[in-house]
Parts: C-alpha cells; structure tokens; sequence
C-alpha cells in the first residue's frame, strides 16, 4: 500500500464531524503501517546519502587520475618537441608530427576595444552579503530567511 492510500485510509477512520474514531484497531494498524513506510523511506535516503558520497570520493579520484595523465601527456608533449626539434618521427604504432596554429596573445587587457570584450552577468557574493547583514548592515531587497532542513542520520 501506497503513503498516500495510508493517509487516506486513516482518514476515512476518522468521523470528520464529531472527530471520533469510527475503527480504532484499523487505525492502530494504519499507523504502524504508516511509520514502517517513513522508516523504509528514511533508510533509501540514508542509502541514497552513502552512495552519493560514496560516487564524490571517487569523482575526485578520477580527477586526480585524469590530472595526472593529462600532466603526462604535456610533460612528454614538451619532451618529444624539446627532443625533436620539429623533426617528425614515424614508428608502426605512432606518427609524431606538427601542424601551424595561431593564438592571439594579450599583454594588456586595458587596450583591448570594448567591442571585444564578453560581457559577463554579474555574480552576487551571499557569503559576504549574509555576513553583512548578520553584523547590522541594511541592504533594500536583501534579508536572512531562517530555513528548516530535515537530516537523516
């Protein structure tokens, strides 16, 4: 049965208009129910929680892997083109060669036309805002909203 049938269920224990229990052994029963359903639903989240944190260690072990390997393939980047000089080298299993690119280099930003510039949205920093107003600053269309966040541990 359904968290919501169970809340219906017990409802329809209930007389609306006098507030008397019409069936109150059903009603025990619909409760425990009830509390059986929350604790099943209360351990997925605990689960949930585990495996999530379980998934962000490994993430930031891939990351360090994949940073890893990328400081590889620079590092034997720069060796091959040091080594070579620009001498192209062909094996069975691989081709080391060279292709012409073009980077437009910037050494001062300040003379860079406005027209070339990418505007950006501004950023709102909450953390120095909230500390602002926790020390008594007014700022128009900024408060603190105390919130309730449920915890499972």
């Amino acid at each position: 049965m359904k968290l919501y049938d169970i809340n219906q269920e017990i409802l329809d224990c209930i007389d609306m208009e006098t507030g008397e229990i019409i069936a109150p052994e059903k009603l025990e029963s619909l409760q425990m129910d009830k509390h059986e359903k929350l604790r099943n639903i209360a351990f997925v989240a605990l689960n949930a929680t585990a495996d999530a944190k379980a998934y962000e260690e490994q993430e930031k072990k891939f990351a360090a892997r994949k940073k890893a390997a990328k400081a590889t393939v620079e590092w034997a980047k720069a060796t091959l083109a040091r080594e070579l000089g620009g001498e192209k080298m062909k094996e069975a299993e691989f081709t080391v060669s060279y292709r012409k690119s073009e980077v437009v280099e910037i050494a001062d930003l300040n003379a860079v036309p406005d027209e070339f510039l990418a505007p950006q949205p501004p950023k709102v920093d909450k953390v120095g805002l909230k500390k602002a107003v926790k020390s008594g600053a007014v700022i128009d269309g900024v408060t603190i909203v105390e919130k309730q966040n449920i915890q499972i541990k």
